[in-house]
Parts: structure tokens; sequence; C-alpha cells
């Protein structure tokens, strides 16, 4: 093969030690490029209003090339300064030949626009495309965590909502619309009582099969407080301790504070009452049969309480028909069928309402569901004939029970104790005995709400993020692909220089700017 069709191929980021090796440049062209640039500067200085030198100039290091093409077109806006000779009087024309010579002394040029494209192919490029790519990844993980903070958000939102649906608020003032649900609760006992009497079988049950099985056959029932619910129903703790109905309840009402103090509108003004001057106390001394004393003050009058008296046209009667309240009076007769007190604090609640009671009746369901659990599964597993023996001398009321009538007995006593345990007579009960139950339930309830909004704060702060991630690739991109034309430009016109140094031969420059 004719050694002119040889092509030359020379690896792109290797070029500069070519032409070095090949002594095309020297390998001190270092010491002559910062005069050359320092002239192109001076030359920019004083530049004709052309487009086209205008787009040289533009965004872009002017290199042997550009200086070839703007003496090009300076031959033609300084064509008037030429003389008779051929030459130009123009120092515009003057300045850029001068730099041409300077680049075209030991090929200088070469090497630095050899650096150019080497610099651009390994570096510039390859720099900018691996910044799109972490932009791009950076979004990509924007992305992601947007649809974290949506999740959590959205599951936030459920929990909130499930919450506000247990205890019936809208969760909009939560502290006030908690507080406020504590009227309820007078209903929820009502309905909790009802349902627990539904149990009155389940428990004669549990009592005839503890007396049937102990060997000692006891009356005492094992589920007192049970039974009493069931009997008498949701009484004041008074009445449960004591046996008797109290004369004046004074139930204290929870004393927990809002965010916002009382308007004066809401206080009651009582005024100011007068009672006069001739105020006495009055004793009432009962001891003797005949009299009362009034005290000092009474004047030490006797009233005799004979029949059909008359002294000195006073009148006695045997009978009066006195309409008076004695819980109003709070006066307490002994010994006449009128017994009672005064039921104060937890005496003055309820037994539903008094958490240690409660506790006493939840107790009780729980106990008195798992007996009816364990018997159910006894009957439905019945396979002990030893058993079944004994059976036989039982009450009536154990023998009776069939799986259909266990079965509805536990789900009587099922109802009873959801009644009780759900979540939100547990929250009413406890925001009512407990000041700072109302204040973790609120912090917890707002905590929701500052994390729903805090997961919408993030996601605006991403998406805004990605937006600007997406302008700072919409801003490389085209540097990108300005840098790849002028490097593929770039890499002609060093592969058409090397080929007129070699006669023509075709040059190719491998693993240049066509391999990006």
């Amino acid at each position: 093969m004719d050694e002119q069709n040889i092509p030359i191929d020379i690896n792109t980021a290797k070029l500069l030690d070519w032409l070095i090796s090949r002594r095309h440049v020297k390998n001190d062209w270092q010491n002559n490029i910062l005069k050359i640039r320092e002239k192109i500067n001076n030359a920019i200085q004083d530049m004709p209003a052309d487009k086209g030198i205008i787009k040289l100039l533009s965004g872009q290091h002017i290199n042997y090339f550009h200086c070839l093409k703007i003496i090009e077109i300076l031959k033609e806006t300084e064509a008037d300064t030429k003389n008779v000779f051929g030459r130009y009087g123009s120092q515009r024309m003057k300045d850029w030949q001068d730099v041409i010579s300077q680049y075209q002394k030991d090929n200088v040029y070469l090497a630095e626009v050899a650096q150019m494209l080497i610099r651009n192919v390994s570096f510039e490029i390859p720099s900018l495309k691996k910044q799109i790519a972490k932009l791009e990844q950076n979004q990509l993980e924007c992305e992601k965590k947007i649809k974290d903070y949506s999740r959590i958000e959205l599951t936030t939102q459920r929990e909130f909502k499930t919450s506000c649906d247990q205890l019936k608020i809208e969760g909009c003032n939560i502290k006030r619309e908690l507080l406020k649900l504590l009227k309820d609760l007078p209903e929820i006992y009502q309905t909790a009582t009802e349902r627990i009497k539904l149990v009155e079988p389940a428990v004669e049950l549990y009592n005839e099969f503890n007396k049937y099985l102990s060997a000692k056959k006891s009356n005492d029932n094992v589920l007192p407080v049970l039974e009493y619910l069931i009997k008498f129903g949701n009484t004041t703790t008074y009445e449960y301790i004591y046996g008797e109905q109290p004369i004046v309840i004074e139930e204290t009402s929870p004393d927990i504070p809002l965010d916002s103090s009382p308007s004066e509108s809401d206080k009651i003004d009582f005024g100011d009452i007068d009672f006069g001057d001739n105020v006495t106390k009055m004793n009432i001394d009962i001891d003797n049969e005949d009299t009362i004393d009034f005290g000092d003050n009474g004047n030490d009058q006797n009233i005799d309480w004979g029949t059909n008296n008359s002294e000195e046209g006073f009148e006695i009667v045997s009978h009066a028909d006195l309409d008076i309240n004695l819980e109003e009076s709070g006066i307490v007769v002994e010994k006449t069928g009128l017994d009672g007190g005064v039921a104060k604090g937890e005496e003055a609640l309820t037994i539903l309402d008094n958490p240690k009671i409660q506790e006493q009746v939840i107790n009780n369901l729980v106990e008195l569901s798992a007996f009816i659990t364990m018997r159910l599964y006894e009957m439905m597993n019945d396979t002990d004939m030893l058993a079944t023996a004994q059976m036989q001398e039982a009450s009536t009321t154990i023998q009776m029970q069939t799986i259909e009538s266990i079965t509805a007995l536990n789900d009587y006593i099922s109802v009873a104790l959801e009644q009780l345990t759900n979540k939100r007579t547990q929250h009413l009960h406890n925001i009512k005995h407990s000041p700072k139950y109302v204040d973790i339930l609120t912090a917890n309830l707002n905590q929701k709400l500052t994390n729903i909004q805090k997961m919408k704060t993030n996601k605006k702060l991403l998406e805004e993020k990605i937006k600007s991630l997406g302008q700072e690739i919409r801003d490389i991109e085209p540097i990108i692909k300005r840098l790849i034309e002028q490097s593929k430009q770039l890499q002609k016109d060093i592969q058409d220089d090397i080929s007129k140094k070699y006669k023509g031969r075709i040059v190719n420059l491998t693993g240049g700017v066509n391999a990006l």
C-alpha cells in the first residue's frame, strides 16, 4: 500500500505528546503563550463592529484558527487601508498579523489548540456531564423524599382523623373540644350500666359454678362490685360504701384551665346581700321535751306543747303540717329513718366514674369473660366422661346451659367491656380525673398537626429545590452543547493542519469528542 494512503491515527489524550515527540512543537512552547495572549487581549480592544467578529469573540477562548478567521474578516473591513504594494495600513490588521506570526513560530499554535482539545475532551465536558448526572440524582432523591413525606403526611392525617373520630371532635380547638366532651360521660356510663345488667345470667352462672366446685357451700359472691352495679345501678360511691343515699352530693368539677382566661361576661355577679343589723344566731336545743331555747335574744320564752291547751288567748294545736325540705335545709335528723350525710370528693363520684371502683368493675368483667370463655371451650370439646358425670350433680342453672346460651353470654360481656374500655371512654375518663392527661392528649394531637404541616413544608421546599436543580441542568446543557461543537471544529482544524504537514495524509484523532 502506498504510504500516502495510510491514515495517521492519534489518540486525542496523547496528542500533545505526539506533537512534541515528532518535533512539531518544542517542550517550552508555553513560555511564548503568555505574550501571545497579551497581544490578543490588546487587539480585541479595537475591533470593527462586524457580526462575524462578534460571533467569534462571544463565549469562547480565542485560538489560532479564530485569529485566521478574524484576519479574513478584516481584509474586508480594512480594505480601504490597503496600499499599492498590497499591504494594509490599518493598525488592527497589523496587530492580528503579528499575533498570527507569533503563533506560527515553532508551531506554538498547534500545541495550544492540542491542549485546548485535550482539556475539553478529557476534563471540561466530562466534568459538566458528571455535574448534570449529580443534579439529576439529587432530583431523584428529592422526589423519593417527597414520596416518603407524602406517605408520612397521609399516615399522620389518618391517625389524627382516627383519633378525632374516636373522640368525636372536629380537631380545630382540641383542648376546648375535649373538655366539652365531659358532658357525655354520664350518658356513656348509663349505657354501660344497661349493658352490664345484661350479664346478670353470667354472674349467676359463675356464682353457682363456684358454689358447686367449692367444698364450702358459701353464699359469698365472687364479683361483689359487678353484682352491686347490676342490682342498684351506677350509684354514688358513698351509697356503695355506706349502704345509704347521701343527703347532699358535693361533686367537684375538674379544674382544667383553658388556654384563654374567661371573659368578664362569663363571670357571675351575686351582688351585695344586706342581711340587716339584727342578725342573731339561733341555737336549737331539743334536749328538753317541752321547751326550745332560742338563745339569749329569745326572751326565754317557753312553748308548751300540751294537747288542746289554751293560755292567754294563744292556742297551741297538737299537729302542724310543715313543708320542710331536709336536703335544702342541711339538717340531719338522726334515728328517724332519714339517716344520711354529705358525699364529697371521691364518694360523690358514681361507681363507674370512680377510677378505683371502675377498675374493679373492669376486672370483674374480665374475670367473668375468662370463665365464660373457658366454659364455652369445655362444652365444645367435652370428651371427658368423668367431667360429664360430675356435672350431672350440678344445679339446674349449670346443667341447662347450652353452647348457644354460653355464646350469647360471652357476647354480652364483650359488649359491656367494650363500652367501658373503648378508647373514647378511657380518654374522657382520664381527662376528667387527670388535668395533665388532657394536656398530654392535646399536645399529642397538636403534634400530629405540626408533623403534617412540617411534611407539607418539607415537600414544598423539595419541590422548589427540584425546580432549582432543573434550572441548573438547563443552564449547563447549552454549555456542554457549545463545548462539543467547538471541540468538533477544533478537532477538524487540528486534523487538517497536521494533514498538511504530511502531504495531505488522512489524520484521525481517536477517542476524541466523537466518543463523548
